[in-house]
């Protein structure tokens, strides 16, 4: 039986159309849900659209229009971006879906039932941007720690009982210190949860846009509280099968939503009896050209404007080998087209390139039978094989980028071993060991383009296609290339820009 492996993005907001953020958690995900089903893991991987909340509301009466139909259309760009980005996620949540209003009530009504739920009178301050509260000494000069108007509430509100679990979470970070991750946010966390913690509100009477709470119509559940649901939806919550998957859940997110994934929601999951998640990755944020995105800066980066100039597989490769995964990044234009040229056109592209044009041309067409491999051969064999469990510890340790500059290595060996074997020159001295270069060349590139299909898969993709590769999968790299075969002739993998 294949192990279970279930990874999740954060359901994305849908008060405006999608940025490069949007598109680099996503990006991950993919990668790392890639991966893993290349190395033989069931793999679940769920993305999806965050649609109630005061925030939408006010969006959706600002454009005249009911809510449903703006967070239709704002939803569609999201599934048109996924489709463009060439994702392999398993199922697109949606929170106004039937399936997700069943699985946030029954949560509701487990903490209810648990007596963690308690009826109230909230007074305190709410920004409608973060969708969150903050108490008076969060403040700063009158606005939220993030910068977000805030606005004075005053009105009845069911409560969680957050304050009875601030040593149960300390507790279980303890026991679990792969929980959140990177140490640096995991050090965030536990000094908030120190602090102090207390009750929350979960629960907006004012409020029409949400999950009703199941046992009172006339209140919504909180924005945060339905929408972490999500991630039990997507495994089928409340059916017990969800449990096949859900002590492997991995949820990447971005760094400003730390504290609803790692104090309220595994709060809310220990209060319903059920195990928190495997790990939080809190990943860092992307400037552009040194500055903030920002819409009155007029530098919010489009991915899908890139793509369509450049290609998914461009975007992707650079978000995700040009970044230490965790850290700040900033996407420059310049840094994006020379790793682009560098990288995928000059290095692999070229390599991919030569050596199967000079076959095409030079060898009938054919793949031909090698000879005795030398020691210089039988290294760069090996390479791909072995570098392997290195590739499982870089994913495993959300090491992204660690990835690409590994297997690029590879590629520079392949590259180096070209210019030193002179398979041209062996064409008239040797054709035997002409052959053998070859073959070495060929099989590389092969055993190459698997472990690449996580990084840049269309690309993969075609080298694999043109290599008659059928079996793809990891566990395929020992198995070499068939002496004889034919390819058809190989186009250019990457184009060239100017920066």
């Amino acid at each position: 039986m294949t192990s279970p492996f279930y990874i999740t993005t954060p359901i994305y907001y849908v008060n405006d159309k999608p940025h490069i953020g949007h598109a680099y958690t996503t990006l991950a995900c993919d990668m790392i849900a890639r991966f893993k089903r290349l190395d033989g893991f069931e793999v679940k991987f769920i993305t999806g659209t965050d649609e109630h909340g005061q925030k939408i509301a006010k969006a959706a009466a600002t454009r005249g229009i009911d809510p449903q139909a703006f967070v239709d259309e704002i939803s569609a760009r999201f599934q048109d971006l996924h489709s463009l980005l060439n994702l392999t996620n398993t199922d697109f949540m949606r929170t106004t879906e039937s399936r997700h209003k069943t699985a946030a009530q029954a949560l509701w009504q487990q903490l209810e039932a648990s007596g963690n739920i308690y009826l109230g009178e909230y007074a305190g301050w709410y920004a409608v941007r973060d969708e969150a509260f903050y108490q008076e000494d969060e403040l700063v000069n009158g606005k939220a720690p993030t910068g977000a108007e805030v606005e004075w509430l005053k009105e009845s509100s069911y409560f969680f009982r957050l304050s009875a679990w601030q040593q149960p979470l300390l507790d279980y970070f303890a026991k679990n210190p792969e929980a959140i991750q990177p140490e640096s946010r995991r050090n965030e966390v536990l000094r908030f949860i120190e602090s102090g913690l207390k009750d929350l509100s979960i629960s907006r009477r004012t409020l029409k846009w949400g999950v009703p709470v199941p046992t009172d119509a006339d209140h919504v559940m909180y924005v945060w509280l339905d929408a972490l649901t999500n991630y039990l939806t997507g495994l089928g919550y409340p059916h017990p099968d969800f449990k096949n998957y859900w002590p492997q859940a991995i949820h990447v997110v971005g760094k400003d939503i730390l504290r609803f994934h790692c104090v309220y929601w595994p709060a809310f999951l220990m209060a319903a009896k059920i195990q928190p998640p495997k790990t939080v990755f809190a990943h860092g944020w992307w400037t552009v050209e040194g500055e903030k995105m920002s819409k009155s800066l007029n530098n919010v980066v489009d991915p899908v404007q890139i793509v369509e100039t450049y290609g998914s597989d461009a975007l992707r490769y650079f978000l995700l080998r040009d970044l230490s995964f965790g850290q700040d990044g900033d996407f420059s234009q310049s840094a994006f087209i020379n790793r682009l040229n560098n990288d995928l056109a000059n290095a692999y592209g070229n390599l991919c390139q030569r050596v199967l044009s000079f076959i095409y041309k030079n060898t009938d067409q054919k793949i031909v039978a090698p000879g005795a491999f030398n020691s210089a051969d039988q290294s760069l064999l090996a390479m791909p094989q072995e570098l392997l469990p290195t590739l499982r510890k870089f994913i495993d340790n959300f090491q992204l980028h660690r990835y690409g500059e590994a297997v690029w290595q590879i590629i520079a060996e392949a590259n180096r071993y070209v210019d030193t074997q002179k398979p041209w020159a062996l064409k008239q001295e040797d054709p035997n060991r002409m052959h053998t270069v070859l073959y070495t060349l060929a099989e590389l590139i092969r055993q190459v383009a698997i472990l690449t299909q996580p990084l840049v898969p269309l690309a993969s993709a075609k080298i694999l296609t043109l290599l008659q590769v059928d079996n793809r999968s990891f566990i395929a790299l020992d198995q070499a290339i068939k002496p004889g075969l034919s390819i058809t002739e190989p186009l250019p993998l990457f184009a060239k820009y100017s920066t």
